[in-house]
């Protein structure tokens, strides 16, 4: 009787507070404390609500009735969950169909204290990893949790992004009660030309940013129509690949090659990472031959994809599963076939053109133990916050790229009078110097210790060497004839390939990165766009950190007050990163602009509003992508005249050095 007093005080309390931000965020916050621990006993509501809080006694706060709500509770009921203390991936059938269960019923909360209570129950009884996933997904498309920051993936889940060393060396600081702060060193050795660009993959902005966008654009979401979802796979996977090898070529490495199903890995993987509980991930040995993965596929089942696929390609069009022709041979055609490739719930046809993407991931993750001889967990590459890690995502994003390229390939080049824009003549295109540096940063490694109120807890982190650069500046000077909105477009393109042979245009422009794009208003006359790197719109600054959100939530509940704070996704190229390593002495690049017309924006406020300043790469939030053009235009498209291109005076190149510095 106490507790359900104490409970309905306490519902009494949030109920009250349903709107109120600063309670929201603490609610998520602790939801994700130190996540493979019951609920701390301070955290008074959320551990009343997981004791007595009874989900199927409040399906009137459920939008569908109660229907997902008692489709979850079954399966608690009847032991039919995986357990706690168990690894989790997504690409796990069963395991995944858990975790959205629990997407379902956050979803269909009407309230955010319904919300809160319920996570709180679940969280106490379902597998840690798929609460984590699913409270993420809710969180981030909920409009319940508008406005709520999620903590640091890499603070909620350490283990998932440090090395097993120095996990160890901090549970050995707890032991000791003293603080720790431990360098994380990347995989490999010198013996391993892959550890060269191993700062990149492993970075865990990357990993973030990886693992965010594909919960912002989960292949399996079959709700309200994603906008442009396909295209955005094809395009952010695409410039993480371009991205690759510029750092690939900043030292010294050719280009990544393509994946070949008949041919050996020559380079393996030894992760050095561990599952919080499941073991090590398997490492995968040098000149490693593709087996069969008993329960995914065989080989064959991944070639007669690529076959039906290409086939398609080369038709103009795919069949969906009625057996009608869906036409691909127009701009919104890479828009399904990023849905077909991935496979997308928005895949006109499953059954037939299969998931190539999910399969892939699933082939390569499996092959230290294909036939489950060893009962080993998933590998790396079948989580999406690990994947990237392994230089075979790369490998695997290039052999899928260059069927996205076979795709772009098929359509004529754009003419003169297509890429003219009659409004604009850039007369000047200068940018500030462009340098790079190693910095060391740190993160808590606090969530992945064990923890109890009886022991108190220490401070213990890791820190890392990451790449960063100095802030730049790049300044276009137009002539307009009459005001008008334009679109300004930015990339930066390797000029030299592995051999110091320049690349063609038409080679060059499937290299290049996107930095930036943006609406600006032009007055009639001479125009002067000062644009800084850290107004990208493809980039995202530093996450803030788990125990900076927790103190701001906590002190404005304290206190009473309004909790403000910039709203920022978790999706989005890390800004440190948005320029390529180079090299000491210079690394030559093209430095591209173009300026279009601003009847390419598809929302009427994009000069005074930059909805989140991300949208590059993770379009707007639950609203339809800015750019009216296909993403990587006008360079997705053969140039087979460049005397035609460079001619065209809306558009300025000019050659830049990036430097890389010891010291900043």
């Amino acid at each position: 009787m106490r507790a359900s007093i104490i409970l309905l005080a306490g519902l009494l309390a949030w109920a009250s507070a349903d709107t109120d931000l600063a309670h929201k965020q603490q609610a998520i916050n602790r939801l994700l404390y130190h996540i493979y621990d019951p609920i701390k006993s301070s955290f008074t509501d959320l551990k009343d609500a997981a004791a007595s809080w009874n989900p199927r006694e409040h399906t009137g706060h459920c939008k569908d009735g109660g229907t997902a709500i008692t489709k979850l509770m079954d399966e608690v009921e009847h032991g039919r969950l995986t357990p706690q203390h168990h690894w989790f991936s997504l690409f796990n059938k069963r395991q995944r169909e858990e975790a959205l269960m629990l997407v379902d019923a956050l979803f269909q909360c009407k309230t955010f204290e319904s919300f809160k209570s319920n996570a709180a129950y679940f969280r106490e009884k379902m597998n840690e990893g798929e609460f984590v996933y699913a409270l993420f997904v809710a969180v981030t498309h909920s409009d319940l949790t508008e406005g709520v920051i999620l903590p640091p993936l890499y603070e909620v889940t350490p283990h998932m992004f440090t090395n097993s060393e120095v996990i160890n060396e901090a549970y050995a600081a707890k032991m000791r009660q003293t603080d720790g702060n431990f360098k994380m060193a990347f995989t490999g050795t010198k013996k391993n030309k892959e550890q060269r660009v191993a700062y990149f993959g492993e970075d865990i902005g990357i990993n973030s940013h990886h693992v965010h966008w594909h919960m912002d654009f989960p292949f399996w979401w079959d709700g309200a129509k994603i906008d442009r979802k396909g295209e955005l796979f094809f395009w952010v996977h695409h410039q993480l690949t371009a991205r690759f090898d510029a750092e690939r070529l900043s030292n010294y490495l050719p280009e990544v090659e393509e994946l070949q199903w008949d041919s050996p890995v020559e380079h393996g993987f030894a992760p050095h990472t561990s599952y919080k509980y499941g073991g090590e991930f398997p490492s995968r040995p040098d000149n490693n031959k593709f087996e069969d993965v008993d329960g995914v596929a065989r080989i064959l089942d991944l070639k007669v994809m690529e076959e039906r696929i290409r086939d398609a390609i080369a038709h103009g069009y795919i069949v969906d599963n009625e057996g009608k022709k869906v036409p691909i041979d127009n701009d919104h055609g890479i828009d399904i076939l990023g849905d077909v490739i991935e496979s997308s719930m928005y895949s006109p046809n499953i059954q037939y053109y299969g998931a190539l993407h999910n399969t892939a991931h699933m082939v390569l993750g499996r092959q230290a133990d294909p036939h489950g001889k060893y009962g080993m967990p998933p590998g790396v590459m079948e989580h999406f916050e690990t994947a990237t890690r392994d230089p075979a995502f790369f490998r695997l994003h290039k052999y899928m790229d260059n069927i996205f390229k076979e795709h772009k390939d098929t359509f004529k080049p754009y003419t003169k009078e297509e890429l003219t824009y009659e409004n604009a003549e850039i007369t000047d295109l200068e940018v500030s110097e462009l340098s790079t540096y190693f910095e060391d940063f740190e993160f808590s490694l606090s969530n992945a210790l064990d923890s109890s109120d009886s022991v108190q807890d220490v401070p213990v982190s890791a820190h890392v060497s990451r790449l960063n650069h100095k802030p730049f500046t790049y300044t276009v000077k137009v002539n307009a004839g009459h005001e008008e909105t334009a679109t300004v477009r930015v990339y930066i393109c390797p000029r030299y390939d592995f051999s110091g042979i320049q690349y063609t245009y038409d080679e060059g422009r499937w290299t290049c990165i996107e930095m930036d794009k943006f609406w600006t208003k032009l007055s009639a006359g001479a125009n002067q766009i000062t644009r800084k790197s850290s107004e990208s719109s493809v980039s995202i600054p530093d996450r803030k950190s788990f125990a900076h959100l927790i103190k701001e939530a906590d002190e404005a509940v304290a206190s009473g007050s309004e909790l403000k704070h910039d709203s920022i996704r978790g999706c989005g190229h890390p800004e440190r990163l948005l320029l390529p390593k180079g090299k000491k002495d210079g690394m030559d690049f093209w430095f591209f602009v173009a300026v279009t017309s601003g009847e390419d924006a598809t929302h009427d406020d994009l000069v005074d509003n930059d909805h989140g300043g991300n949208h590059g790469y993770c379009g707007i939030h639950g609203e339809t992508y800015p750019d009216r053009k296909p993403m990587g235009y006008p360079l997705d498209r053969r140039v087979l005249n460049p005397q035609m291109f460079m001619s065209i005076k809306n558009f300025r190149s000019i050659s830049v050095k990036v430097y890389h510095k010891d010291e900043h």
